[in-house]
């Protein structure tokens, strides 16, 4: 599967990998981990072609896909110990940390577990490994609330030690609390790509305030000029090279309740789909 230019996913980095289902996510995951051939291109994964070297590439790598199937008629505990066993490693100080933050009880069968606990337990196994490369497709796929967030920030402690994190996911505010960078594909090809900050950077930012009926502020050229909605709130979106000109013109005519935001991610995700999205 095809992308149109190179992404590039830094050592210790948590890269968010976004689109709808039917994007190619999951196609692309699997052409890394050597699972499906590529039929154009370049990939590389730790420096290796995953279509001849899959081996030594998933020795390295921790998977967790977003429907996790596991053996039923095994403990939670035991499950673990096949991961380890396969992986031929594993941290059991750092499982049992896991396993705690979760609140997994790794005595149950698997048979009796929910979708979020089977989840767990893949979770827990990735996390725990001594790898270098953690691909996760849509992990939290049954996760509460309370889950999610540890899960953020496992994820957080395993790119701080130096760990690469591919994070797939549909689900914008967990992308954009963890991720460092995004990759944007639509119909399996690379849309956007780079940090979170730098794409921001080159998105217009959003200003609110409350204005003076007389005000006139004296915006840089080329602005709109700001009207205000129904709730008397002015809006305006701005260029990120005139947000601090715009900002003082407000503020000198006399702008209350201020704000500006700078562009979210689903600013940068719905510019490629907002139209399929209606």
């Amino acid at each position: 599967m095809p992308l149109t230019a190179w992404t590039y996913v830094r050592r210790g980095q948590i890269h968010g990998f976004l689109g709808p289902n039917g994007a190619g996510k999951s196609t692309t995951i699997r052409v890394l981990l050597g699972m499906y051939h590529r039929d154009a291109g370049r990939v590389r994964v730790l420096g290796r072609d995953p279509a001849q070297e899959a081996g030594p590439i998933t020795r390295r790598t921790a998977y967790v896909p977003g429907d996790v199937a596991l053996w039923p008629s095994l403990t939670g505990a035991q499950t673990l110990d096949a991961f380890a066993a396969l992986r031929g490693g594993r941290d059991r100080h750092r499982e049992a940390e896991l396993i705690d933050a979760f609140n997994l009880d790794p005595s149950k069968p698997v048979r009796s577990y929910s979708k979020g606990n089977r989840q767990k337990v893949a979770l827990i196994a990735a996390l725990a490994a001594p790898s270098e490369l953690l691909v996760l497709d849509e992990p939290t796929s049954g996760l509460d609330p309370l889950q999610e967030e540890v899960f953020q920030t496992s994820v957080r402690e395993a790119a701080a030690v130096g760990r690469t994190v591919l994070l797939s996911s549909h689900l914008l505010d967990e992308v954009d609390s963890v991720c460092d960078a995004v990759t944007i594909i639509k119909d399996g090809r690379t849309v956007e790509t780079g940090t979170l900050a730098s794409l921001r950077h080159l998105r217009d930012s959003t200003i609110t305030c409350r204005l003076p009926d007389d005000a006139d502020p004296a915006l840089p050229r080329g602005t709109a000029p700001p009207s205000a909605d129904v709730d008397g709130v002015t809006r305006m979106s701005v260029p990120s090279a005139e947000v601090s000109e715009t900002l003082s013109a407000l503020i000198t005519a006399g702008a209350q309740a201020l704000t500006c935001t700078p562009a979210s991610l689903e600013d940068l995700f719905m510019r490629h789909y907002e139209g399929e999205a209606r």
